[in-house]
Formats: C-alpha cells, structure tokens, sequence
C-alpha cells in the first residue's frame, strides 16, 4: 500500500516548515526542497520530530535541472505527491526604479517561474492518477508601491494557478494558493501555524467545493 506523501519547495522556518508539520501530523511522508543545507538540517529536525520519513533535498527554485533532480528524487523515494507545496520567495521592498531589470529577473524567477517548473515536472503524474492538490503561497492582496517585485510576482502567482486549474484540474488536481496579507511570525496574527491550516483545508476540500484561493487576513483558523 503507498503511503502518502508531501513536497514542500521553499521549506524554511516559517511557513514552510509549519505547513510540512501539518501534513506530517497526519501521517504523510515529506520531502522537503531548500537551497540551504542548514535550513534543511533545521527545518528537517522539526518535521521527523512528528515521526514520518522525512527528504531533504538542497535545490535553488531557479536551478530547473537541480529542481528537476530534487523532484524527481522526492517521486523515487516517496512516490507521486498527493500534495505540492511550492512556498518560494524573494521577499524585499523595492519602489519603482529602484531595482534593476536584473534584479526584477531573478525575483519573478524565484516567485513564479520556479512554480511554473514544479508544476510542470509533477502536475502530469498527478493528473495521470486522477488526483492530487498543487499549492502556491501568495501574497499582496492589494499591490503595494513600496514592495514592487513582490506585488508583481504576487499578481503572477494568482495567474499562474488561474492557467494550472485550467491545464490540470479537469483531471482531478486542485490548484490554489494560500495568500498571506501580512508578516509571518510566530505568537501574532500572522502566526505560521495557523496559516498552515489553509494549506491543509485546501488539500482535504471535496471537489465540488474547491477554492482556488485562501486568504489569510490575520488572526488563527
């Protein structure tokens, strides 16, 4: 019998690591995707703590030959996913003009193009299957012209599940994103443990009753 299991890409301490401890406590095996071994090591730690098999695998979101390797490595060891979670991003403040056409590349690549690829190399087997659940993490409900680069891969992560919904979801995998409308920190409204409950309640929806997207506004579930 399979055993179902979790990737979660962009696994640090915040979120991250708050939404592998949710699937983990129900008994799912992780595989987890950071480009720090030392976050890995740390955020690995946590997450065995809740007694499921855990993967560490160290891949830069814009490295799409190491994400591949990673992903594919996670499918190996674990199997399809039941559930993707791609939770990478360039998080800064930046205004109009401040940020160099270089600097926009390399936040757009981490904030959505590194989702386009995850779903790219996953979401087909899951659709084979019949089932499965794609999530991004989202943010900036309203743009912001203090936080520019974020605002805009924001506005491309709601397009990017917009397409993927199109491209998968007839055959049974849930696309949504999870958005987060202030900063994560433990003990406060924007607590991640209590943002990692969207995650999950997306995952456990019925299909007739699927939301592509969650909005986390402040305060627990």
């Amino acid at each position: 019998m399979s055993v179902s299991s979790a990737v979660i890409i962009g696994a640090g301490p915040g979120i991250g690591q708050a939404v592998a401890r949710r699937f983990a406590r129900q008994g799912m095996s992780i595989a987890l995707v950071a480009r720090s071994g030392r976050t890995l090591r740390a955020v690995g730690e946590a997450v065995a703590a809740e007694g499921v098999p855990v993967l560490r695998l160290e891949a830069d979101s814009t490295d799409e030959a190491a994400l591949r390797a990673a992903l594919d490595e996670a499918v190996r060891a674990h199997g399809v996913p039941d559930v993707v979670v791609y939770n990478a991003a360039i998080i800064r403040a930046d205004r109009p003009g401040e940020l160099s056409v270089r600097g926009h590349m390399e936040a757009w690549a981490v904030n959505v193009v590194g989702a386009l690829n995850a779903a790219a190399r996953l979401a087909p087997a899951m659709a084979a299957r019949g089932h499965g659940t794609f999530l991004v993490t989202g943010g900036m409900p309203e743009p912001k012209p203090q936080y520019v680069s974020l605002s805009l891969g924001k506005a491309g992560v709601r397009t990017l599940v917009t397409l993927l919904d199109q491209e998968y979801g007839p055959a049974g995998v849930h696309v949504a994103s999870v958005t987060v409308a202030g900063p994560v920190a433990p003990g406060t409204d924007f607590d991640p443990d209590d943002i990692a409950e969207h995650y999950w309640r997306l995952h456990t929806q019925p299909r007739p009753e699927w939301e592509r997207e969650a909005l986390h506004a402040g305060g627990p579930r």
